[in-house]
């Protein structure tokens, strides 16, 4: 259930039920002891719902000590105007916003939750603002935006983020980094499992983290400009990480499929249909990032891709 299945075929389908019971097992195994959470791609409201449910558990057990849960809420539901799980799922994500402490849409999701039309960069910071004003989210991470910009280079994507006020007014940041002409499979995954690991080191390392780290939501000072939050410091690391490893995968994803294209012709795979279903699936498996022969991308990437604010 971390993504959406590049085969054209599957075997089992999650549903909201299953979720619920995996956390009883683990709650009867004693193996539920969370103080972070990464939830990700789930197929429809009701399991939506069900991993609320284990969210507001979590939390609650933590309500002496607010700073022990964080929970990062990725809303998978779609891209480039196009939803991929069902209808009722945008209306289950918004119920839950108010109790996530950081959320990771794309641009396409920001809009459904905000909904706001995002044309330029001064409605996706009106985006933002609802997201913080009217749902209470902390912190926000739009990925993978596309937005055109006078100061962005050409084939570039950027990142935009914002951890709210005490008053819930947003403080945002921009990392600009050049784009990759490449099909990948797992980025979104990726990003999220980073954020988790790097929200919590940028916390850790922040001058005020003994506060922080009490709090819930680990929120910032006020006084705390937006380049120099703990989510920026994160976003830049998980930014150098994922260069690294995309660079590195789409230099070898070539030299597979050439690879995977002698294979089939050994192998007598002539037929286009059933050529094609096989280049399908090879590609897919090639596309899959190459992470642990790129480890130390991950431990200690190059920072190359700096937090700006917005206007720059």
């Amino acid at each position: 259930m971390s993504a959406e299945p590049p085969v054209p075929e599957t075997r089992v389908l999650a549903i909201a039920s299953h979720i619920w019971d995996i956390f009883e097992g683990l709650k009867q195994s004693y193996l539920d002891n969370f103080d972070m959470m990464l939830s990700g791609y789930v197929p429809g409201a009701a399991a939506v719902q069900a991993v609320g449910r284990i969210a507001e558990e979590l939390r609650n057990r933590k309500m002496a000590n607010p700073g022990d849960f964080f929970w990062v809420l990725d809303p998978v539901m779609g891209d480039n105007g196009k939803l991929y799980v069902a209808d009722d799922v945008a209306p289950a994500y918004k119920k839950l916003l108010s109790h996530a402490d950081l959320i990771l849409p794309n641009q396409f999701e920001a809009e459904l939750l905000s909904g706001v039309k995002i044309e330029n960069m001064e409605t996706l910071e009106r985006a933002i603002q609802v997201l913080h004003e009217q749902f209470q989210v902390p912190h926000i991470v739009i990925t993978s935006v596309s937005l055109s910009h006078p100061n962005h280079p050409p084939s570039s994507l950027s990142v935009i983020g914002s951890s709210r006020t005490s008053r819930g007014q947003a403080r945002t940041f921009k990392i600009v980094f050049p784009s990759i002409d490449c099909y990948f499979s797992g980025t979104g995954d990726m990003f999220g499992a980073l954020m988790v690991v790097r929200m919590r080191e940028a916390v850790t390392n922040a001058p005020d983290a003994a506060t922080l780290l009490q709090r819930r939501a680990w929120l910032s000072d006020d006084s705390v400009d937006a380049i120099d939050l703990p989510l920026a410091r994160a976003a830049e690391k998980v930014l150098a990480s994922m260069h690294e490893v995309l660079t590195k995968t789409c230099d070898g994803l070539e030299v597979q499929m050439q690879a995977a294209e002698a294979t089939l012709d050994r192998h007598g795979v002539t037929g286009d249909a059933e050529r094609a279903k096989a280049l399908h699936l090879l590609k897919s498996g090639a596309a899959e990032l190459r992470l642990p022969r790129n480890v130390n991308s991950l431990r200690s990437p190059t920072v190359s891709f700096h937090a700006v604010k917005m206007q720059e």
